[in-house]
């Protein structure tokens, strides 16, 4: 069950009008956060953002499956499931055996899917996917919700070439 909080968040999300993904994020956050305080594991980075995607859309989060070729046929069935749980207002009582079941599988997980290092290169290898057109209009959109000022590209930079040399090194 996520966090109130975490529910909070989500709801000021739409509340404002960001996108499904956007207020989806706040679960996969949290999601993140309990692999890296050790609340449990996960076998990898791409299975912790989708624990944290099924809980967006079991909390109501209006997020649509993958597009058509993009997921198997198993992961589609759970999604639509998860998503007419979400939009639907009945509510069961958990199963506490699969719950606890679910909990001790994850707890023998390790914790690395959550390291800064795995969701960079999660996060690079979906880039690599959607393409140099994808890529190239996000960062102009980055660029343009940078700070307007010269000073805050120039920090932008800087960092950028700290981070490469950290990156060649290590």
């Amino acid at each position: 069950m996520p966090e109130k909080e975490v529910i909070e968040r989500a709801h000021e999300d739409a509340r404002e009008g960001k996108s499904a993904s956007t207020q989806a994020g706040e679960f996969v956050r949290e999601e993140i956060h309990h692999v890296r305080e050790g609340k449990h594991g996960a076998s990898s980075t791409k299975q912790a953002i989708a624990i944290g995607l099924s809980k967006a859309r079991r909390a109501g989060v209006k997020l649509k499956a993958p597009r058509r070729g993009k997921a198997s046929s198993q992961v589609k069935k759970h999604v639509s499931r998860d998503y007419r749980k979400g939009q639907s207002h009945t509510r069961r009582k958990p199963s506490a055996r699969r719950s606890r079941a679910a909990r001790t599988a994850l707890k023998r997980e390790g914790h690395a899917a959550a390291s800064h290092k795995s969701l960079a290169k999660q996060g690079r290898s979906v880039a690599q996917r959607r393409g140099s057109a994808a890529r190239h209009s996000s960062a102009r959109k980055a660029v343009r919700t940078k700070r307007r000022t010269s000073k805050g590209r120039s920090r932008a930079a800087h960092k950028g070439t700290w981070s490469r040399r950290t990156r060649a090194a290590g």
